[in-house]
């Protein structure tokens, strides 16, 4: 047959092509008679919804169809039946403002079978559904080879085999290898289907794209801009000549409309210059009488340049214990706290540091993001945690002094990217602080790193600073290929991990 197609053509469905229609829903469900559409019914369907009728034609013939309706889909009953779905063949369930493209009909006729027309026809309606946003699609899929099998198996275990490959159905088999997922068993369904026994399987596809309409006049960002500030370590007179330095950074990222703007830990160490002849541990507890004032300069940076500020860690005391925190200070003025749950030997040992205990994903106008601090990221137990709330964009302000050190932040960044599929953002300090004490050298390569598949860089590396020198590193991510990774991937390890034998779960 390929030899003599000169045209393969997607059309919308006309009432002209209704005898060559009829002809081919006769021969297609030739095991129910007379189990056709009537004219006035597809006139009524393409006066009703014209872009969810479509046809394919080799050169010229009409060769298969699919036809569709839109439905509220919570006005159903999980066990609704074909005649219920379609308000008794009349199509009075559509609804323009529905949510669910609904699957009324689609075959191609058997002398063209084997070139993957119904994949055309499926991906069709899975553009439409995205374009239309609606949240999905669904139908009742026949199983019309249950019936050899129906004496010994149970539709569920029929369907259970069918996943597994050891039994053979051309509708089923197809539906599940173009993405749609069996969500449960509709008895009854469609009347007169006696290989099927009456039953059909549901079937869903999710478009992930898919955007609640909101009531508010805001929208979420699809490609983000990351801004990650590379900070020198240098001595500062004081808070104010320190802040006019964050400030100018602030600026720079801004005039490239950076969606985020990334500092390092512990960035206001200079600070602790004054104070050298003091022990450590007295030291940083001097430093921490800055941070309320730091965050509410932040937070007013945010504002006036409209950008969202990820305040790196600064130390803080609460309830006489000395914590390293950060702040997110939103472009509309919000605040919210985040902490490091795991300090380091030397934190804990010098400047007698706690580890926090609060681990969440934050919302902002750019999707879920999510904050570790230096050593948090290389406990892969939390950005596990995040990912499972929806993170897309995690954040990891780091300071490390030697170049070991480092290594073990920015290889353990990457693999958390890979195997939570989402963006790794890493900036730390260069330079050194002779002047403070415990703080003497620094080491670092700012970085964005992505998730490892074909729509990312091969080695996964999205931007990099240069080694040890101060600069700004700019960066856009797209969180659309997060979810196309999520469920398209060639790996996906988010869906792949064996929930049956392992959990992870907050305290």
């Amino acid at each position: 047959m390929i030899e003599n197609i000169e045209n393969i053509s997607l059309q919308f469905l006309t009432l002209n092509d209704y005898k060559q229609l009829k002809e081919a829903m006769i021969e297609a469900y030739a095991s129910m008679p007379n189990s056709y559409w009537k004219e006035a019914q597809i006139k009524t369907l393409i006066e009703k919804f014209p872009e969810g009728q479509v046809v394919i034609k080799i050169n010229g013939e009409l060769a298969g169809c699919a036809l569709s309706i839109i439905i509220d889909y919570n006005s159903f009953d999980d066990e609704h039946t074909y005649k219920e779905i379609t308000g008794a063949f009349t199509f009075d369930t559509h609804k323009k403002n529905g949510d669910v493209l609904y699957g009324i009909d689609i075959f191609i006729k058997s002398e063209y079978r084997g070139l993957r027309l119904g994949r055309r026809l499926y991906d069709y309606r899975k553009e439409l559904t995205e374009k239309l946003n609606l949240r999905g699609i669904a139908f009742g899929g026949r199983i019309p080879n249950y019936h050899k099998h129906s004496g010994t198996l149970s539709p569920k275990e029929y369907i259970e085999k069918v996943k597994r490959k050891e039994i053979h159905d051309p509708v089923l088999n197809f539906q599940i290898s173009n993405d749609f997922h069996p969500s449960k068993i509709l008895k009854g369904y469609l009347e007169g289907d006696q290989n099927s026994g009456e039953f059909a399987v549901l079937l869903e596809w999710d478009n992930i794209y898919y955007e609640k309409k909101s009531k508010k006049a805001t929208t979420t960002k699809k490609v983000v801009r990351l801004g990650l500030i590379q900070w020198q370590m240098r001595l500062y007179k004081d808070l104010e000549e320190l802040m006019q330095q964050a400030a100018y950074f602030v600026d720079a990222v801004s005039a490239y409309r950076s969606d985020f703007a990334l500092f390092p830990e512990f960035f206001n160490a200079p600070l602790m210059a004054d104070n050298n002849h003091l022990p450590e541990s007295e030291a940083i507890r001097e430093l921490a009488k800055y941070t309320p004032e730091i965050v509410q300069k932040f937070s007013e940076l945010a504002i006036s340049y409209n950008i969202n500020i990820i305040t790196g860690s600064m130390p803080e005391i609460k309830n006489e214990l000395l914590y390293n925190v950060g702040y997110i200070c939103r472009r509309d003025g919000t605040t919210e706290r985040y902490e490091k749950l795991h300090v380091t030997p030397d934190e804990a040992k010098v400047w007698g540091m706690q580890g926090g205990n609060q681990l969440k994903t934050f919302d902002t106008d750019c999707g879920k993001i999510g904050v570790l601090i230096c050593y948090d990221i290389e406990f892969p137990e939390l950005s596990r945690l995040l990912a499972d709330e929806d993170m897309a964009i995690l954040f990891v302000p780091f300071l490390t002094d030697t170049q070991n050190g480092y290594s073990r932040v920015r290889h353990c960044a990457q693999a958390r990217a890979i195997e939570n599929e989402c963006y790794v953002a890493i900036a730390g300090s260069v330079g050194n602080l002779p002047k403070v004490n415990n703080m003497d050298i620094q080491y670092a390569q700012s970085m964005v790193f992505t998730p490892c598949d074909f729509s990312f860089p091969a080695n996964g590396i999205k931007a990099e600073a240069t080694t040890n020198t101060e600069m700004i590193l700019i960066a856009d991510v797209d969180i659309d290929l997060l979810k196309d990774l999520n469920k398209f991937g060639s790996v996906r390890n988010l869906k792949d991990r064996r929930k049956d034998i392992f959990e992870l779960k907050k305290i």
